[in-house]
């Protein structure tokens, strides 16, 4: 694989960050605010790797009617604040990127905003400055293959040469969709409190499922 990958490009929520725990009880609240009782591992279950107008119409759908306007804006008002006090890099991201020595970059379902805090409040906003790219960028969000085309079109790699970094079914499929091998991660927080996590994504069409970040540059072989 060495000699031929070209880009590596990263998903954001539970694979650089440990965010999806976090999120999901925040979304949650929200809903549960809005009329719709969920749980956050109910959200976990169904929203991980969505982008959020992706959420909004599968949370309508069930509510049968409109959520708030401002739905998006309190989600994302309410990370903030959960992210400032919680939100940790998953173990060993900054010495696998560090050993990784082709490109690398970010294509995530969350908006540009959330993007850019995560990384400001892990310190890992250096290794993708000017290579994050949100679904907000594309029609289509994960499972759409639209944001991992976009991301290897703007980093000018062929797409098979990229490998794809996912933790997500939904961004399994994506990658996928988009002609990329893809490695499942299955060490963040949210993984490994469901036991079913890993043979999910391998059904989703993993390559492989690691659950150890620092055995990513291996796993790529370099």
């Amino acid at each position: 694989m060495a000699n031929r990958l070209e880009l590596v490009i990263f998903d954001c929520d539970g694979v650089l960050v440990d965010s999806e725990m976090i999120a999901n009880d925040v979304m949650a609240r929200v809903l549960s605010d809005a009329g719709l009782p969920i749980t956050g591992a109910e959200c976990r279950a169904r929203f991980i790797g969505m982008s959020m107008a992706s959420v909004r119409a599968l949370a309508e759908q069930d509510l049968g009617d409109p959520l708030p306007d401002d739905f998006e804006q309190r989600i994302r008002r309410a990370d903030v604040i959960a992210f400032e006090h919680d939100l940790k890099a998953v173990t060993g991201i900054e010495a696998a990127l560090e050993a990784i020595p082709v490109p690398i970059c970010l294509a995530s379902s969350g908006s540009p905003e959330k993007i850019a805090n995560s990384l400001r409040i892990t310190g890992l906003a250096p290794y993708f400055e000017g290579r994050a790219f949100s679904a907000v960028q594309v029609a289509n969000g994960k499972p759409a293959p639209d944001l991992f085309l976009l991301a290897a079109q703007k980093m000018a790699a062929p797409t098979d040469r990229c490998m794809i970094i996912e933790d997500s079914v939904q961004g399994v499929i994506a990658g996928v969709r988009a002609g990329m091998p893809v490695l499942g991660f299955a060490g963040a927080s949210h993984a490994v409190a469901d036991p079913e996590h890993t043979a999910r994504l391998t059904e989703a069409g993993a390559t492989a499922v690691f659950d150890d970040m620092t055995t990513l540059p291996g796993l790529l072989g370099f």
